[in-house]
Order: structure tokens, then C-alpha cells, then sequence
């Protein structure tokens, strides 16, 4: 079953210094229909203007993910993490019993765009911890790299559920194949470009949801970036 879930159709909220499209409900948008996909829950598609940033603010019981397409984003938490985290970095942020973090963009200028993931973790009151890795597009071109998983394998960050994450670049006529366990279901996100997905073309924000088949099929279009979720 293939279902699309076109950018068009997701939640949106203009804040001036933050544009954000919002796939599933998010803050003041609300769908019943769309509160997640298995353990997935949020991914915010998120333009923050030069200078612009979130505040200090807390957060427990989820792990966050934050994908960086363009710029680079500062940022800071109560665990003692500080830094910068740009293109092809993946930082993942386990709030656990609790943190309090702030976000920032890096110039005073130039727009910061990234995608805010939230997964919901295996169980709760973790402890709080955090991890920053570099992917170098040489490792997603053409290919489905993993990015993130439960078992940290092929120096994935660490997920604390039973996800997999793949990240890949895609220019025309590249193609890639990731086999789906007949018990899991994937969720493929398109970050910008243009990709065909089991033969749909989607483009920048359009996502799909797969499930009872047997692989995830991906071929370029028009320099298409997609993040591939693989979940139970």
C-alpha cells in the first residue's frame, strides 16, 4: 500500500523570522489524520530567517532530530552541548526525563532552512543525551546511507527505537533499492528536489507512506535529497 501525503497538504505557520511546514500536527495546526506514522511524530520543515532563533524552551520523552540543508544552526542545551551544526550533519538529541536546549541561525543574514524530526522513544524518562556525526555527500550520492539506527551500525547515531534512518542524493537517473521486512513500514520524505518513489514523482516536501511492499525503489528526478524512515 502506497500512500502520498503531498507538500501542499501539510500544516503551515508563518512566524516572520520562521516559516515552517509541518507534515504531521504540530502547535496550533491540528489533523487527527495525520498525528504521526508508527514512532514517527513530527518533521517541521523549518526557514529561520538571519538572526533569527528559538529561545531557550524544554522538552522530554522524544528523540529530535535536526537535518540541516542550508546554513548552519547554533545550538545550545542544559546538558552542556554547544556547537554548529550544518549540511550533512545529523544531530540527535535524547530528551529523556528532560532538557532545555536553544536554537539558533549561525548568520545575521542569510536563511537557515532544516528539518526538525521527532521520534517517539522506545519507553520514557531516559536520560538525556546527545550525538553530532558528519555524512559526507560522497557517502548518500546515489546510494541510501544509513543515518540513524537502534544499534548505532555503520556509525549511525544512536536511535532509542527501533528505527532506521537512511539519508540519499539523488541526481537524474540515479537509482537506489532498500528491501522492507514484511512486518515494517516505511515513511520517505522528500527534503528538496525531485525523486520517483515506487514510480510517483514526488518533489520538495512531498512525502509517501509505504506499507506490504516489499522495497522502497528511488530514482532521480532533479537533484532530489530524501530521508527514508524504516519502522516497525
Amino acid at each position: 500500500m502506497i500512500t502520498l501525503r503531498r507538500a501542499a497538504e501539510r500544516g503551515h505557520a508563518n512566524h516572520g523570522w520562521l516559516d515552517s511546514h509541518h507534515t504531521f500536527s504540530f502547535a496550533d495546526y491540528h489533523d487527527p489524520s495525520q498525528m504521526g506514522f508508527r514512532a514517527l511524530r513530527v518533521i517541521n520543515d523549518d526557514r529561520i530567517a538571519g538572526g533569527g532563533a528559538f529561545g531557550t524552551h524544554p522538552h522530554r520523552d522524544m528523540e529530535i532530530l535536526t537535518y540541516v540543508l542550508d546554513g548552519a544552526l547554533v545550538h545550545k542545551d542544559s546538558m552542556g552541548n554547544t556547537g554548529l551544526i550544518k549540511p550533512g550533519e545529523v544531530q540527535r538529541m535524547t530528551a529523556g526525563t528532560g532538557v532545555r536546549h536553544s536554537e539558533a541561525n549561525a548568520s545575521g543574514d542569510e536563511q537557515l532552512r532544516l528539518l526538525q524530526i521527532w521520534i517517539m522513544p522506545e519507553k520514557d524518562n531516559l536520560t538525556p543525551g546527545y550525538e553530532q556525526k558528519l555524512f559526507p555527500a560522497a557517502e548518500k550520492q546515489g546510494k541510501l546511507r544509513l543515518v540513524a539506527s537502534a544499534d548505532a551500525r555503520e556509525g549511525s547515531v544512536t536511535l532509542h527505537q527501533d528505527v532506521s534512518l537512511y539519508a540519499g542524493l539523488f541526481a537524474r537517473g540515479e537509482k537506489a533499492e532498500l528491501a522492507i521486512a514484511p512486518e515494517r513500514h516505511a515513511w520517505i520524505h522528500v527534503a528538496r528536489g525531485s525523486v520517483k518513489v515506487n514510480g510517483n514523482v514526488l518533489v520538495d516536501g512531498d512525502a509517501v507512506a509505504i506499507s506490504r511492499e516489499p522495497k522502497v525503489e528511488i530514482e532521480g528526478v532533479e537533484n532530489g535529497e530524501v530521508l527514508v524512515f524504516d519502522l516497525a
